[in-house]
């Protein structure tokens, strides 16, 4: 994490925080955060991410004390990201990264931190998912529905290839994003109910309904159905869409170009929305 970040739109140093203005969030996960992707200083897709941020504190709203309305909305973001690219020779106006919104203890922390040293590589090459984690999920869990900073079960798992299924033998997500299979007719994600995260590349790739022809559809895939998978693509809101070739031990030759064509559609959408 960088040094400079915005506390309710106020512009602060992070060795200047305190422990006990953030008290729920760090003892007992009482928080939700969003993570997004920065390009020249333009936070890509905010109003997605403060929408889903939102949802999840009202339906925790008797547990995790909330900011203020007016820190929330995406005209006091932008300002505060303004502010703290402004106030800091190492991030600048131009600055490409990842921002992090935590939302919690009635504080909206904005931070930042560079892209991994290896982004433009793990683009390129995708990434492998060979380990199947079918102990944790359980259908329906509404807690995985959320972004939550009590991330120990994901966090777990990161650089590990690991894929999450449930009880159900369904697959559900990896732990850093949603996954989409090519499979059959169609471009299937799991339902939310698998359980996973409403993610927002996700939410724009369901929008758009198809990727080279093929419609993209919310549908159970099953442990079982790894055979017939022809590609598979990882999304999340930093790398927006990563093929992934192989699953599970099988090759999959057509995921690559089915990630590019994901990623085509979601700067096109950014580019919409921005």
């Amino acid at each position: 994490m960088m040094g400079t970040v915005a506390v309710n739109g106020e512009v602060r140093r992070l060795e200047d925080l305190r422990l006990q203005d953030f008290l729920q969030s760090f003892f007992f996960g009482a928080g939700f955060f969003e993570t997004l992707l920065l390009e020249e200083g333009a936070p890509m897709f905010l109003e997605r991410h403060l929408a889903r941020l939102q949802a999840s504190l009202a339906a925790h709203a008797g547990c995790v004390h909330a900011p203020p309305p007016e820190v929330l909305t995406a005209g006091a973001v932008r300002e505060a990201l303004r502010r703290c690219l402004e106030a800091d020779a190492s991030l600048g106006p131009r600055f490409t990264g990842v921002g992090k919104l935590v939302a919690g203890d009635g504080r909206l922390l904005l931070s930042f931190r560079p892209l991994l040293p290896h982004h433009e590589r793990t683009l390129g090459e995708g990434c492998v998912l060979d380990a199947l984690e079918d102990r944790g999920y359980r259908r329906d869990d509404p807690s995985l529905k959320h972004k939550s900073v009590s991330y120990l079960r994901q966090y777990a798992h990161f650089g590990r290839g690991t894929v999450f299924g449930n009880e159900a033998g369904e697959l559900c997500e990896a732990p850093n994003g949603n996954l989409f299979f090519l499979v059959g007719d169609a471009v299937a994600t799991p339902p939310l109910a698998a359980p996973c995260l409403p993610g927002i590349i996700r939410s724009v790739l369901l929008e758009e309904g198809r990727l080279g022809g093929l419609p993209v559809v919310e549908r159970t895939v099953r442990q079982a159905q790894v055979e017939d998978v022809r590609g598979c693509v990882l999304t999340n809101s930093v790398s927006l869409a990563l093929a992934v070739p192989r699953l599970l031990g099988r090759e999959l030759p057509g995921s690559h170009e089915l990630a590019e064509r994901a990623r085509a559609v979601v700067r096109e959408y950014a580019r919409r929305e921005a």
